[in-house]
């Protein structure tokens, strides 16, 4: 396993509980966390999400 492959996991893993903290605690009718409103969280999650995807790509395609 490769520094981008675990990148890509650490990215992955990092942006689920991004987006499950601030999808749960919105929910349950926080506005703010840590003085960040709860959609920026989430966007910061996706972005998250979507590197460690990327990185996951690169691995694949270096493999070729």
């Amino acid at each position: 396993m490769n520094a981008l492959h675990k990148v890509g996991w650490v990215a992955g893993l990092t942006g689920t509980v991004l987006c499950l903290a601030s999808g749960g605690l919105r929910l349950s009718g926080a506005f703010w966390i840590a003085g960040f409103q709860t959609g920026t969280l989430l966007q910061a999650g996706i972005a998250a999400m979507v590197f460690g995807c990327l990185c996951f790509l690169a691995v694949l395609t270096q493999r070729h």
